[in-house]
């Protein structure tokens, strides 16, 4: 698509009150990212153009999206004096001819998806689809193949409120259109908002045509509450695992797996029942098993889990990890950690055995510290070691011990278990039984 042919004007200004929260409607998250991320991520791949139009909670939203785009518009709505729709196109400036007019709650929206409003060169174009219940949306009255009105739902009457034809509430105007009327908006309405809709009324009573495009409900679906954002995920959720799985990624009940925006697969791999993946994890011919949890971590020619949770900024290579082990901002590479293992702000090398119960104990309750441990370490279970420590190759630990600060030169064992004793008749004695 040529990106040169379209400027894009996105409207999150809103405050999304039937969402019942805190958090700027815009910034309320679908897979992992922020609603108005998935539009902008539509947009760019169709403009070079894109204005973001804000008023509620501003700085937070371009502070989050900036994270994201260095090459996004920023307009501020007077939401006092123009409150709507139509007052948040005013004195906005684009850079081409055609202008299409999205909503910041439509995160479903892909590129191919306004591919229609790019073929037509009508002066207006406006979206609809056919709703079995149209509740809240606006009406769309057409004859001939044209638009004639859009009733607001809170303005329509009882008649008007029957049709099933509504407003999917995106637009495309050309630039003289936008210009011409948008000034001449009123608030003349039981909001008392300045609606973008008017511009229909108007063009139609000077005679322009208003061309109908009819799309579908999943892409332009709007989220306005906390149901719609669960709804809308769930169809998220559905395209990002087909997209996979027809890339050659094998999945166990797809379903019961959740994995974000952001998230990539390269190779053969395999996920399990019950999986989630987030952030911007990295999965690499590995098979990642039942039930295990991966943020923003990459893993390679492994095998994790099940019941495994790899928390930010670890890296696996070659690596096993088993059930019940937790790893956290730690690098293992051609390691094994088999089962019910803490290893967090750690570096384990190759041919190094973690056994079960061992933990790394890096916080002291003010600072953190790094543990390294090298080559063909054999850590006995139920070992802690006290960062910050070195371990170095070709080392033993023995079950039970803990390693305190320091270094354990390479060809050494660590002891630090207490002499066994045995008293006789203990038990006997303890419960009164002999």
């Amino acid at each position: 698509m040529n990106k040169n042919k379209i400027s894009i004007v996105i409207l999150a200004a809103g405050k999304g009150s039937r969402m019942k929260s805190a958090k700027a409607k815009v910034l309320h998250k679908v897979c992992g990212k922020e609603m108005l991320y998935h539009i902008i991520k539509a947009s760019r791949k169709i403009s070079d153009d894109i204005t973001v139009v804000l008023a509620h909670q501003k700085e937070a939203v371009m502070e989050s999206m900036r994270a994201y785009f260095s090459d996004i518009n920023f307009a501020i709505q007077d939401d006092v004096n123009f409150p709507g729709t139509g007052g948040a196109m005013k004195n906005i400036s684009v850079r081409h001819e055609k202008v299409l007019v999205l909503n910041g709650d439509m995160p479903l929206v892909t590129s191919e998806a306004l591919s229609g409003f790019l073929e037509s060169d009508s002066e207006i174009i406006m979206s609809i689809f056919k709703l079995q219940n149209p509740n809240g949306y606006g009406r769309v009255i057409i004859k001939n193949g044209d638009v004639k009105k859009i009733v607001e739902h809170k303005d329509a009457s009882i008649a008007e409120l029957e049709i099933t034809t509504v407003n999917a509430g995106v637009y495309a105007f050309s630039k003289d259109i936008l210009e011409k009327y948008v000034p001449q908006l009123k608030n003349d309405n039981a909001q008392k908002e300045y609606y973008l809709t008017d511009i229909i009324s108007m063009a139609r009573a000077e005679g322009l045509n208003v061309s109908p495009l009819l799309v579908d409900e999943e892409h332009f679906k709007g989220v306005n509450s906390k149901k719609d954002l669960a709804d809308a995920e769930e169809i998220m959720q559905n395209r990002i695992k087909r997209a996979f799985m027809e890339s050659g990624v094998s999945m166990q009940l797809p379903s019961t797996i959740y994995i974000e925006e952001g998230v990539v697969f390269e190779g053969e791999c395999i996920v399990e029942n019950g999986c989630r993946i987030t952030g911007n994890s990295r999965i690499i011919n590995s098979h990642i098993k039942a039930h295990s949890v991966i943020e923003d971590s990459i893993v390679k020619n492994s095998d994790v889990g099940p019941l495994a949770h790899l928390r930010p900024a670890s890296h696996i290579e070659d690596t096993h990890i088993g059930n019940f082990v937790e790893v956290k901002k730690s690098t293992l590479k051609g390691a094994k950690a088999g089962h019910l293992s803490y290893i967090g702000d750690a570096t384990v090398d190759k041919g190094t055995n973690i056994g079960a119960g061992v933990i790394t104990c890096n916080y002291d309750g003010i600072n953190k510290y790094k543990t390294t441990i090298g080559k063909n370490v054999f850590i006995g279970s139920d070992s802690q070691l006290i960062a910050p420590i070195t371990v170095q190759d070709n080392v033993m630990v023995a079950a039970g011990t803990t390693v305190r600060s320091g270094t354990i030169n390479s060809g050494e064992l660590a002891v630090s278990s207490a002499k066994q004793r045995v008293i006789k008749d203990f038990y006997y004695k303890f419960f009164s039984k002999k």
